[in-house]
């Protein structure tokens, strides 16, 4: 399944880009509306791409009466990302969504490498969220973290349905001429082909630790590279920073994944999975 990553994609103003996925994800949702950091968010580097948009969005409410309408018109498989700063504030927007049917499933923008225990933190939003929906939860997990899988297992014991990784790492650009950051609020979230090692080593721990799905994510540009992905434990993968600049990219990657697949003498994606992993692991699905 090929996804688009959390923010990396406007379906409204995209909408045949959207439809060239099997998913579309929206933009993270807050309970209020957020106008997000002010300009400079965004700066390209040699290995990515830095932002930091700050959330920026309408707020659950105009996000019910006016967005999901809409994205309800793409007739696809709609993910909703929420966000919050507190785990009651992820409840309360489960809540609000539980009742839409037009919504397929929700991820938790679970990203907390800078709190005392981001495990227990995790496991505290997961489980609220757990008790205001019943609709499948994908806790997005950043591995800014001393022990990534730790906080996966903590995610699968509070009720996660599956997992999402890597969200962003965070980044600091220069301006070439002053020298001076090139981003209003500092640093950003590094995305981009820099991220994907990264990204690869989390998905196959957190494959190792748990029993749950993974879309991973992180620098993918190519089906080499989604093929890495599932070699590693996702079951299904999500493209982001190169929707900026490829919107043609989900049709060449399906493409250019099965004929990595028909290189490698695997019938489907199915026979490729987890094949990194030793014999320990079963690479059937779980």
């Amino acid at each position: 399944m090929l996804l688009n990553a959390s923010g990396c994609l406007d379906a409204l103003t995209a909408p045949d880009v959207a439809r060239s996925l099997d998913v579309f994800v929206t933009k993270t949702v807050t309970p209020e509306p957020r106008d997000g950091n002010a300009p400079v968010r965004i700066a390209e580097t040699d290995v990515g791409m830095l932002n930091s948009i700050g959330l920026a969005n309408p707020g659950i409410d105009r996000f019910i009466t006016r967005a999901l309408p809409q994205l309800a018109r793409l007739d696809m498989p709609l993910w909703v990302s929420v966000g919050g700063f507190a785990a009651d504030e992820y409840a309360e927007i489960c809540s609000r969504l539980d009742d839409h049917e037009e919504v397929t499933a929700i991820e938790l923008n679970v990203s907390c490498p800078n709190v005392e225990s981001p495990a227990q933190t995790t496991a505290q939003i997961v489980a609220s969220a757990r008790l205001a929906t019943r609709k499948p939860l994908w806790a997005k997990l950043s591995a800014a973290v001393p022990d990534l899988a730790e906080v996966a297992r903590a995610a699968q014991d509070a009720g996660a349905d599956g997992l999402s990784l890597i969200n962003t790492l965070r980044g600091l650009a220069l301006d070439e001429r002053t020298l001076q950051p090139s981003l209003r609020p500092v640093v950003g979230g590094l995305s981009g082909p820099a991220l994907k090692p990264v990204a690869l080593a989390a998905v196959y721990a957190c494959r190792r630790a748990t029993d749950l799905p993974i879309v991973g994510m992180g620098g993918v540009q190519s089906g080499r590279d989604a093929l890495e992905f599932v070699a590693a434990g996702a079951r299904h993968v999500a493209l982001g920073t190169i929707l900026f600049a490829d919107p043609d990219s989900p049709a060449r990657v399906r493409a250019e994944l099965d004929a990595e697949l028909q290189a490698h003498g695997y019938a489907n994606v199915d026979d490729a999975y987890a094949i990194a992993h030793d014999g320990s692991l079963s690479t059937t699905a779980t």
